[in-house]
């Protein structure tokens, strides 16, 4: 990886997109330091530290944002809104004929349903930047904190459409700087952007623990997580670059005088086709019922109850219920992103087949069967490793704030072996020595 980023550095128009990346990249942390109007930056930072580890209901949105969400910044809302409806379009292209028919029309289909997502995003930007207000206003977003009811300085209606307008602005030009990095920088900027939101709250996280630790000033706990961290790095490296492989034959046709096809192929099906999007399905779903308590006035039976067992990370009815989810929403997902029947028409079409297996409807059955076979250690993947930082490290008190552990870990090393790759793929349409030798 770090041979890539080298031989990128010593070719021109390489290194014109890295540094162009990089330039956007600190235009973005800066952003994320900026507070909005009407925020009493004193009062914020006095609840941040009270919190300490214990970010509640908003630790996840607050990662995601490279903690600007808690200090109420510019880019409070990060890019958030953005991933939510990129994922809602793709849910809604399975459902709506009209979005169906736009994918399949190509790049210019494609470039239709980007722009409902950056619409989708706008309003969803809305909601969560009123939401967000709404909750700082009434102090719950520092639960325990003795100022929290004094962040807002400002409660008129002028003044929080003023604040919810500063963060959707800042929604937006996130969304923008994505878009930057896409077209004139290297990788996907978006997930750039998601990287570098999660890769920020590392060093403040990992130096928190050895904080709490007790055994030589912390510092075996420091060395036990970072130990664990490079372990669960190689084994999420090994996962997302295992494949099933298919083997496609083309049967030769005879055009004029030419001859097409005779040639072989695989289908590529990831064990872990779904990715991290059923971590944050679940993460999502059960922050519903804790937050519906947290708002919710009296001391009923339900609110104790969901208080008790579906807020807290190490308990056994939370951890339960947050594997399942995990893996109901990893089939769910590879059934609406992967279609069987679709992939064996197309080949039927163009004239493949799979060794053995007749084309049409038992291509897409063998298919069907394979997908499930490969997805059930692919969704229990996800869970354990969603789950590590509960289960192994409750003992370290560091559960809340473990870097190396669900989310994160798969976005960080997601993201970093897509953006290697790109890097090696634009190096090899630069050297032509093959071509000479």
């Amino acid at each position: 990886m770090l041979t890539a980023f080298a031989r990128a550095f010593r070719t021109p128009d390489l290194r014109k997109k890295l540094l162009f990346t990089l330039g956007i990249i600190v235009v973005y942390r800066v952003g994320t330091h900026i507070p909005i109007p009407n925020v009493n930056y004193q009062a914020v930072q006095q609840c941040v530290k009270e919190a300490g580890a214990n970010q509640g209901l908003f630790g996840l949105v607050n990662m995601f944002s490279g903690g600007a969400l808690l200090q109420i910044t510019v880019f409070a809302l990060g890019i958030m809104p953005y991933i939510t409806a990129s994922i809602i379009l793709q849910l809604l292209t399975v459902v709506i004929p009209r979005l169906e028919a736009l994918k399949k029309e190509g790049q210019a289909g494609t470039a239709k349903i980007t722009q409902y997502t950056r619409y989708l995003t706008v309003a969803l930007a809305i909601l969560q930047g009123t939401g967000l207000v709404a909750t700082a206003r009434s102090g719950a977003l520092f639960n325990g904190c003795s100022v929290a009811t004094s962040i807002v300085s400002d409660q008129a209606i002028f003044a929080t459409i003023t604040m919810v307008i500063c963060m959707t602005a800042g929604t937006a030009l996130v969304m923008w700087l994505g878009e930057l990095i896409t077209d004139r920088g290297i990788g996907n900027g978006m997930s750039i952007l998601m990287f570098i939101s999660i890769a920020a709250t590392f060093p403040s996280a990992l130096w928190a623990i050895k904080k709490q630790g007790s055994l030589a000033g912390g510092w075996i706990e420091f060395g036990t997580v970072i130990a664990v961290g490079l372990v669960m790095v190689g084994l999420v490296v090994f996962v997302e670059q295992a494949q099933r492989r298919i083997p496609v034959q083309y049967a030769k046709r005879m055009i004029g005088r030419r001859s097409y096809g005779g040639t072989s192929t695989y289908i590529p099906l990831k064990v872990n086709q779904a990715g991290v999007i059923p971590v944050i399905f679940a993460s999502s779903l059960l922050y519903i019922p804790a937050l519906v308590a947290q708002f919710a006035g009296g001391n009923s039976g339900w609110k104790t109850w969901i208080e008790q067992n579906l807020t807290k990370g190490d308990h056994p009815i939370y951890i339960t219920s947050y594997f399942l989810l995990i893996v109901f929403f990893a089939f769910f997902y590879v059934a609406i992103s992967f279609n069987p029947e679709e992939v064996a028409d197309n080949m039927k079409k163009y004239g493949g087949f799979i060794p053995g297996i007749r084309a049409g409807r038992p291509t897409a059955e063998y298919l069907s069967y394979v997908l499930n076979r490969i997805t059930w250690p692919g969704s229990l993947y996800l869970g354990l490793i969603a789950l590590v930082p509960t289960m192994a490290l409750v003992g370290f008190g560091a559960s809340q704030n473990f870097p190396f552990g669900g989310t994160s870990i798969l976005i960080i090393v997601g993201v970093g072996l897509e953006t290697v790759k790109q890097i090696e793929s634009q190096l090899q349409q630069r050297n032509y020595e093959g071509f000479l030798r």
